[in-house]
């Protein structure tokens, strides 16, 4: 596994739930991970490549129906333990990284209006989110039965709470910058 690139360890993550292709992958972060987490194919592709090298994962057997291959990835037992000691490791960095704080941050260099706006831009996505994962949380508090599901469970859970206090923050924000 390279060093620190996590978009390993989040396909190693998927595939040890099923095989996936990379396109597969892809939707997958697109999904319910984008939540947290973000993939390009520029680095699952090259990934899966290097983890393949190092026998992390391997090519199940090519599908060529409809005239395409398709190239289905395993996880193999080395990379189920790659996995697992990643899981087991107690550092995990936790980077806070929006581009709406930056601008805030920035803000005093243009007009309140323009700040308030990106609070505003930032409140409209942060509702289309939340609600996203509401939904989610409806749907796994069927099924908690399942190990997988209280782990996905308590992801969601965290971005519930995460983004609600993300919309309090926008509520004082543009309170503050529209009262001085």
């Amino acid at each position: 596994m390279a060093k620190d690139r996590k978009i390993d360890v989040v396909i190693l993550g998927l595939l040890a739930h099923e095989n996936l292709t990379g396109y597969d992958i892809k939707k997958q972060i697109d999904g319910a991970i984008s939540f947290f987490w973000k993939g390009s194919f520029g680095s699952i592709y090259p990934a899966l490549s290097d983890m393949e090298k190092q026998g992390l994962v391997k090519r199940k057997k090519a599908d060529t129906t409809g005239g395409r291959e398709k190239i289905i990835y395993q996880i193999t037992k080395q990379g189920k333990d790659t996995l697992k000691a990643w899981l087991n490791d107690e550092k995990a960095a936790n980077d806070l990284k929006y581009e709406t704080l930056l601008k805030m941050y920035f803000g005093g260099t243009e007009d309140r209006s323009v700040t308030i706006r990106n609070i505003e831009i930032f409140e409209k996505q942060v509702k289309e989110n939340l609600k996203i994962l509401k939904l989610y949380k409806d749907n796994l508090e069927k099924v908690l039965n399942q190990e997988d599901h209280i782990h996905y469970y308590l992801t969601v859970t965290f971005g519930i709470e995460t983004y609600e206090a993300n919309l309090r923050w926008c509520n004082k924000a543009k309170k503050i910058l529209k009262e001085k």
